[in-house]
């Protein structure tokens, strides 16, 4: 591994260094340089990005913590072939903070607005976990004025997949929607975003979530343990008109749509298309006018803990350990 003292070129243009006296302005960002453990993660001192045309600079108030940021971290999406050989691969979707530099041709933004973001690339040297980080101006959303950035840090990755998840399902007002994982991130807000445009909505959780589920806008709720298809089929007996299966059931949730019906696939578990049922995959992607509109929704956001950028380690522990409700943020100062 190259000797970070010394420091060596990076794909971007960027520069590791453990000292920024000699450097110039740098800032702190979670890094990693191999795969594995959480003992893996670097804050690491890398020079300030600066954007470029269509671009803008976020000075990074809080970055949530998401089950993607550990299957980087392992090594899973270099092994899925959805990383390319890096040296350095920067951390982290979700953040929220202030604009406070523009790149040439950016006239949609200014300094000073609040925004909340997803960071989508996956092979950044440095992502969401940082004190700054560079993004095109269409990941970018604008933020309320009332609007706690903490809470906000954990709505970009989850509720964007949820819209988009419920815009492939292609459902009108009165039909039926199955969300699996309905007390998850994706699953919590899939419901919310479901009921508020007039579909009736079975979940399955897991008992105790009932309240939750059912405060989101769920109709019904299938316990999770139990079959899903003979636990949906008893309160629709002819079917569901989709589902979004955030809990990755896969071929157990398929049989809960109706012929003809539509399975949307959250996290790339795609079943084959049996009985002319669609199978579709939602693959996020940024999306900054969507992002506005959801920060403004007054969605539920849940926020489970907070913590400091250098109990980043910390944080995946926690997330691997399960039993988290809501998203692990890292204030960043």
């Amino acid at each position: 591994m190259p000797n970070l003292r010394e420091g060596y070129a990076l794909p971007g243009a960027y520069f590791l260094v453990e000292s920024s006296a000699a450097y110039g302005r740098h800032m702190r960002a979670v890094i990693i340089q191999e795969y594995g453990g959480p003992e893996v993660l670097r804050v690491a001192e890398v020079p300030i990005p600066e954007p470029g045309p269509g671009q803008v600079r976020v000075r990074v108030a809080a970055a949530a913590v998401n089950p993607v940021d550990v299957q980087t971290r392992t090594g899973a999406l270099a092994r899925a072939g959805l990383l390319p050989p890096r040296e350095t691969i920067g951390i982290g979707w979700d953040l929220s903070g202030t604009i406070d530099a523009v790149g040439p041709h950016v006239t949609a933004f200014a300094v000073g607005e609040r925004v909340v973001a997803l960071s989508d690339r996956l092979a950044l040297p440095v992502k969401a976990q940082a004190e700054y980080a560079v993004l095109d101006t269409d990941a970018v959303g604008r933020l309320p004025a009332d609007a706690d950035p903490v809470a906000a840090a954990t709505l970009p990755l989850n509720a964007l997949t949820a819209a988009q998840a419920l815009d492939l399902a292609g459902l009108r007002p009165g039909q039926t929607l199955l969300v699996t994982g309905a007390a998850g991130a994706v699953g919590g807000f899939a419901v919310e975003l479901a009921a508020r445009s007039g579909l009736r909505v079975v979940a399955v959780a897991a008992r105790r979530d009932e309240i939750f589920v059912r405060e989101a806008g769920a109709s019904h709720l299938v316990a999770r343990g139990t079959e899903p298809a003979v636990g949906v089929r008893e309160i629709v007996p002819h079917g569901v008109d989709a589902v979004i299966d955030a809990a990755s059931l896969g071929v157990a949730a398929l049989d809960a749509v109706r012929g003809g019906g539509t399975f949307v696939a959250v996290l790339g578990a795609a079943p084959v298309p049996l009985r002319g049922i669609r199978v579709a995959n939602v693959w996020i992607r940024a999306d900054g006018p969507r992002l506005t509109a959801l920060a403004a929704a007054g969605l539920r956001l849940r926020v489970a803990d907070t913590m400091p950028l250098e109990r980043v380690a910390d944080a995946h522990r926690r997330l691997e350990k399960g039993g988290v409700r809501g998203r692990l943020v890292l204030e960043i100062d």
